[in-house]
């Protein structure tokens, strides 16, 4: 595994380097939903081809609008793209990285019943939670260097916005059709107020204090967000 450090912008200067190197499908892998208090974590996965696409910045960057019009870009230029995710019952199960490994697992397996398996995986972070090897670059804010992984962090955030939407008409007061799960105010308010809802990770420390209404605790609240 090799670990490089970001440039200010995305662009295909690394996935060009890979080329190069006779790596023929290079992949970008980002993940949403680490830090959320309910919902799945999801990792995208994006293959660019050799041209590049204006317009796509790491998915923190750009507003909801910006995001949709991207990812809608990004599914027409990429040669292949899937998306994994792990539940917020895998989170608790499992723990943040295995849960963010069996994401990004799903993410290639749904690649390679495209008939794609990466050469090369270009890696948000400094760690190689999948456990790829030699196979794997990590780059810190790799979503603001290589545009394969910028495109699939706006893959990413854009499939999972739209799964907490869906899940925000199950559970008026949480306000998920804004906050996504993470702890906003008004989400913490009605945590408070209502305890936790079916989605939400149940093992996470922020849970000891909260009511359970129609839930059992869960034992052993180990992991912190």
């Amino acid at each position: 595994m090799n670990a490089i450090a970001a440039s200010p912008r995305p662009s295909l200067r690394l996935e060009r380097k890979c080329w190069r190197n006779g790596e023929t499908l290079v992949c970008g892998i980002d993940e949403v939903g680490r830090g959320a208090w309910a919902g799945p974590v999801t990792v995208g996965a994006v293959i660019p081809p050799e041209k590049s696409l204006a317009g796509v910045r790491d998915s923190k960057m750009l507003t909801h609008q910006q995001r949709e019009v991207a990812a809608k870009r990004i599914r027409r230029w990429a040669v292949g793209f899937a998306v994994g995710h792990a539940s917020h019952r895998e989170c608790d199960e499992l723990g943040m990285t295995a849960a963010l490994r069996l994401a990004a697992t799903r993410a290639l397996d749904d690649l390679a019943a495209q008939g794609l398996v990466p050469d090369r995986v270009i890696l948000d972070g400094n760690h190689d939670y999948i456990g790829l090897g030699d196979r794997c670059t990590t780059v810190i804010k790799g979503d603001s260097s290589s545009l394969a992984v910028a495109a699939a962090s706006v893959i990413a955030k854009v499939t999972r916005d739209a799964l907490m939407a869906e899940e925000a008409e199950h559970f008026p007061a949480y306000g998920f059709e804004s906050n996504r799960g993470y702890p906003a105010p008004a989400h913490q308010y009605a945590l408070r107020a209502h305890g936790p809802t079916s989605i939400h990770r149940r093992t996470w420390i922020f849970m000891d204090s909260l009511p359970w209404p129609g839930l059992p605790p869960a034992p052993g609240r180990l992991f912190r967000a």
